[in-house]
């Protein structure tokens, strides 16, 4: 392994490092202190050496908590308490203490030596370019064999073990892509692994990397438990521990999706990537700013796991319990990871533009769209980087060749089934109301004509008599109806409102754009309910 390229300390204690200042991120900007809205002196700029930051109130004593982010707090019950301890077991390949820094020599080597077992992807032209005023560009990472980019930087971390390494055999922990990754290609390599999986683990993941020959694990309810029995059994049975996003050779080997993005769009000015533990927009970032130091990279992360920006506002290695507790209703589970990685963000954090959040509903969106637009399959992480560009979250973006990499596609069915749902409901194509109407012969009537003469179609209705309890001869009747998009949404509103005045309620699912938005981006996805939606209305 290479030793590192800087001191091990240097940018990564300084108090106030991070994220740049971002008109949509919900995190204040803390690499400037004189713009940071803090409850301190704004020539502090380190926080106090005695603070600690697991108490819950640190970051609300320390921070002012911008509006958006305390509706993130309330719709979500998020625990006050931010900042956690980082895991105890130790990695030698991923010490906080001495981050290594990943250089871009040894990305080029890892495009060169895994080049033979992976997919070379497309990088094609999007559909969605002239409705979203830019040029995009997709990065098809979810075409490889296991349906991540994670097959890249598994091949080279097993590809640089050495002779004895490799008669061992190594040791990770993963609850999906980088398990079945690394099962593939050490099968491939001759390479005996051994993969610790949590026992809430999709049952097909467990059952593809049993196929694959590795041998499977299940431990503990959660990443850390799973995460310290196999560093434990990595101990006793001599194991190499390859850590999934993390490890300087997995680094590299992610990087590669950089070099290739550049041989197909050499003229690309912006690459977004979506950000988890944090090793593919390092390498990306390495790689990109080493043959071409113009291109500007922006992360990615979803709101209920924002554990870069987390590290950033801290400015040292820690735990995001927001993303631990935003992990359990997340749809992009490939980004739930509550630890940035220490060499990832060592190598890559000062080479970004920046990093912002999306909401979820927009990652719904994002999903459907590339479904229906693109015929891609991507699972939630994959689509954060389309969700940014589609919900104006970066309107520096118009007018520019811009690239965003679908890392990810192993979404399962039912959970598709649900996004589509949402991402329909989001953009006003499905709608839901409630209107109250006389429980006599002919009372529902009027209400379905009212939807047919708009040119809308009733999915479902359910009545329901029992809300009404003062009223003998009213009855609920709760519609789920399709519509031919957001103006169609709003004409049916309308017509609604105007016969039924407070006897109806819409139950929407409420994808506001930020910023800004262009009157196309406006016409294709919105609030059907709202005539204008921007951020103002976050309310």
């Amino acid at each position: 392994m290479a030793p590192p390229e800087i001191n091990p300390g240097s940018n990564m204690s300084d108090g106030l490092s991070g994220i740049r200042d971002s008109k949509v991120s919900s995190w204040p900007d803390v690499r400037n202190p004189a713009s940071l809205r803090c409850k301190r002196k704004a020539s502090d700029q380190t926080l106090d050496e005695h603070a600690d930051p697991e108490n819950p109130d640190f970051f609300l004593e320390n921070f002012d908590v911008e509006k958006k982010t305390r509706k993130i707090m309330a719709q979500e019950s998020f625990p006050r308490q931010r900042f956690g301890r980082p895991c105890d077991s130790f990695d030698k390949y991923c010490d906080p203490a001495n981050p290594v820094i990943v250089r871009g020599e040894q990305i080029l080597d890892a495009t060169h030596r895994i080049k033979s077992g992976i997919i070379r992807t497309p990088c094609n032209y999007s559909k969605m370019s002239r409705t979203l005023g830019l040029d995009l560009y997709l990065k098809k990472d979810y075409l490889q064999v296991t349906g991540s980019f994670k097959e890249r930087g598994a091949r080279y971390a097993l590809i640089k073990l050495n002779k004895d390494q490799r008669m061992k055999g190594v040791i990770s922990t993963s609850a999906g892509n980088h398990a079945q990754a690394l099962a593939y290609h050490g099968r491939d390599l001759g390479i005996p692994v051994t993969v610790c999986m949590p026992k809430i683990a999709p049952l097909v993941k467990v059952e593809s990397c049993r196929e694959m020959g590795a041998e499977v694990i299940l431990y503990g309810d959660s990443f850390d438990e799973t995460r310290d029995h196999a560093m434990k059994i990595s101990a006793e049975r001599d194991l190499t521990y390859i850590n999934g996003f993390d490890h300087p050779d997995v680094i590299a080997g992610q990087g590669s999706v950089g070099v290739e993005i550049l041989d197909d769009v050499p003229d690309v000015e912006y690459i977004i990537v979506p950000v988890g533990g944090g090793g593919l927009i390092a390498g990306i970032a390495k790689a990109v700013k080493h043959l071409k130091p113009d291109v500007k990279i922006i992360g990615v992360e979803s709101e209920r796991c924002p554990s870069w920006q987390t590290r950033q506002m801290l400015g040292k290695h820690t735990k995001c319990v927001w993303s631990q507790w935003g992990a359990k209703n997340t749809i992009a589970d490939g980004l739930a990871v509550a630890e940035v990685g220490c060499n990832a963000y060592a190598t890559c954090n000062d080479l970004l533009e920046k990093v912002i959040s999306i909401s979820e509903d927009w990652i719904s969106i994002a999903i459907l769209r590339l479904l229906e637009k693109e015929k891609a399959v991507t699972e939630g992480g994959g689509a954060a980087g389309v969700a940014a560009i589609i919900a104006n979250a970066l309107p520096e973006l118009r007018g520019k060749k811009v690239c965003t990499v679908l890392c990810g596609g192993n979404i399962d069915a039912s959970t598709l089934t649900r996004v589509i749902d949402r991402g329909l409901t989001a953009e006003g194509r499905i709608m839901r109301f409630t209107v109250n109407v006389q429980d006599r012969p002919g009372g529902m009537v009027e209400m379905l004509k009212i939807v047919s003469d708009v040119g809308a179609s009733v999915k479902e209705v359910q009545h329901d008599r029992m809300l009404l309890t003062a009223f003998v001869y009213k009855v609920a009747l709760i519609a789920t109806v399709e519509t031919r998009g957001r103006e169609n949404a709003q004409e049916l509103v309308h017509k609604l409102k105007e016969r039924y005045n407070d006897e109806v309620t819409f139950h929407t699912v409420s994808a506001c754009h930020y910023g800004e938005p262009t009157p196309a981006m406006l016409a294709q996805s919105a609030d059907p309910t709202q005539e204008t939606v921007s951020e103002e209305n976050l309310g």
